[in-house]
């Protein structure tokens, strides 16, 4: 198995609630929302296979802050107060790279689901 590339930089971008991943010559963005719903914890996923939890509402999360975890992982710490997921350099490779087969597969689940990207906001207007 070849190792995933390490980014050269990553930004913070709090006002657009994206994270970008450069390497090199190529950088990827990815909003909150996209890493939030896709965070490897096990909130998210499970603690065995198809055992994951859909995550609906997350629409207008955003990102607080990022710490390095070793020299393998990120940790991001979300403002709804998510914290528990690391991402490895290969997963955040992986979704950088495969980031709209990810996406379209995640709408398709919440539509399969009848659940809303923001849900809960519906009529709180």
């Amino acid at each position: 198995m070849t190792q995933a590339p390490i980014p050269s930089n990553i930004k913070l971008h709090k006002k657009s609630k994206t994270l970008e991943l450069i390497y090199n010559e190529t950088s990827f963005e990815l909003t909150a929302e996209f890493l939030r719903v896709h965070s490897p914890s096990a909130e998210v996923r499970g603690h065995g296979i198809g055992n994951g939890t859909l995550q609906t509402g997350k629409k207008f999360v955003g990102i607080n802050g990022v710490e390095p975890s070793g020299n393998y992982a990120l940790k991001i710490i979300f403002d709804d107060g998510h914290d528990s997921g690391l991402y490895t350099w290969q997963y955040l490779y992986t979704l950088a790279t495969q980031k709209d087969q990810y996406w379209d597969r995640y709408l398709k689940s919440l539509e399969e689901a009848g659940e809303s990207r923001d849900q809960g906001l519906i009529g709180k207007f």
